[in-house]
């Protein structure tokens, strides 16, 4: 029987990446940043990617409704060595990763989607029935 090959990164850093997804937003729900920047701010915490060597962490983040983008992203990079601290005491891990913060553009992206799905000449196409467009009616 042949065996499928395994994939590039294991089971383990997903698993990590979600425990840590979980503690930053537990961190951030309890209010624990007392950055000014992040004063008010609601940050939803989507995805963390966690290198294979379990080292280094991406957050993807987005803050409530996208507002302050900027200052939020600037505030959490330099709140990064504290959040570091903080979910490190929540976690069991040997080595807890450094962490990085990018803003999470699948929500825009998601959204140019769907409008472009929306326009006139996109939802006469997907129609049920549509023509194909060849011309050739003939099976």
């Amino acid at each position: 029987m042949a065996r499928t090959a395994r994939p590039k990164t294991g089971q383990r850093p997903l698993r990590v990446g979600e425990e840590l997804r979980h503690a930053l937003a537990r961190v951030f729900e309890r209010g624990e940043l007392h950055d000014p920047d992040l004063a008010g701010a609601t940050v939803t915490v989507t995805e963390v990617r966690v290198s294979p060597d379990l080292r280094r962490a991406t957050a993807y983040v987005m803050p409530l409704g996208g507002a302050r983008q900027a200052e939020v992203m600037v505030a959490l990079r330099r709140s990064a060595p504290f959040l570091r601290r903080a979910i490190g005491r929540s976690v069991t891990l040997r080595l807890v990763p450094d962490l990085a913060f990018e803003l999470d553009t699948a929500f825009d992206h998601a959204h140019s989607i769907s409008a472009a799905l929306r326009r006139p000449e996109v939802e006469r196409d997907l129609a049920p029935g549509a023509d194909d467009g060849d011309g050739d009616d003939a099976c």
